[in-house]
């Protein structure tokens, strides 16, 4: 598929996508939102793909929302509004619940919109000269359709915090409060993008699906709901396909067939 803003690319079961509007420093609009959606759609039915890497061309990651659509956003309905606003929200959750995870390649600032698109990511890993901001309220906005997924990742004490007084973060900042997983030399970037998804590559593919599916859902049951559902979910794992092999491969020590 031929895109304008993003790049998708796949090889050896890792799909990388990447901003690609280096010149304004990734920042997003309409189209970018659609084309990301259409990627993670690709994403959800190709079951080749193991792990995918998230990142931006150039200097930055993300800058958040593009000037000149906030221009035009300014003039639009209520009702116009509404709707790009929702498929912005409708991308989040998209990406949030990937079946496949998802490493935030985080090469350079990451800003307002572009922090969710950091908050979900289920790994994120930055070069320590990338800065980072929910500057949202220095232009009378909030960050909205991110907020359920910062609050998820970094807890709602930190994010009351960064949301109210839109802070700007140096990369060990946001390592520590949550936003980030790991801390590393610009130069060292891939090479921990490189190990990590090499990690990822030695587990079960279904597993992986299940225990993001898990952390996902959990959090809202009730014990009475968690309970049943955790017992079932292990007992069918251990039935399955994948289970049997890895199980299998486990207690005769070899290697298990996804782990090539």
């Amino acid at each position: 598929m031929g895109f304008s803003t993003v790049k998708y690319e796949i090889d050896d079961r890792v799909a990388r996508v990447t901003f690609n509007r280096p010149e304004i420093h990734n920042a997003f609009n309409a189209t970018v939102i659609t084309e990301m959606q259409q990627v993670f759609n690709e994403i959800e039915k190709d079951d080749d793909i193991r792990v995918v890497v998230l990142t931006g061309a150039g200097k930055s990651f993300c800058a958040g929302a593009d000037l000149n659509w906030m221009r035009s956003v300014v003039n639009q309905s209520f009702e116009e509004n509404l709707a790009e606003s929702n498929a912005l929200a409708e991308l989040f959750h998209n990406m949030y619940s990937c079946k496949r995870p998802i490493i935030g390649r985080i090469n350079g600032a990451a800003i307002g919109g572009g922090t969710g698109f950091v908050a979900v990511c289920d790994i994120a890993i930055t070069a320590r000269s990338a800065v980072f901001s929910f500057s949202e309220v220095k232009i009378g906005v909030v960050p909205a359709c991110i907020g359920p997924y910062v609050v998820k990742k970094i807890g709602e004490g930190k994010t009351r915090e960064l949301f109210i007084t839109g802070e700007r973060m140096n990369a060990e900042r946001a390592h520590e409060v949550g936003l980030v997983n790991r801390v590393v030399d610009d130069d060292q970037l891939d090479s921990e993008v490189d190990k990590l998804i090499k990690f990822i590559l030695s587990s079960g593919p279904e597993a992986v699906a299940m225990a993001k599916k898990l952390i996902g859902e959990v959090p809202a049951m009730t014990p009475e709901q968690f309970k049943p559902y955790t017992a079932e979910m292990i007992a069918r794992l251990r039935l399955s396909d994948e289970g049997q092999e890895g199980m299998d491969a486990f207690l005769n020590k070899r290697k298990p067939r996804w782990h090539t």
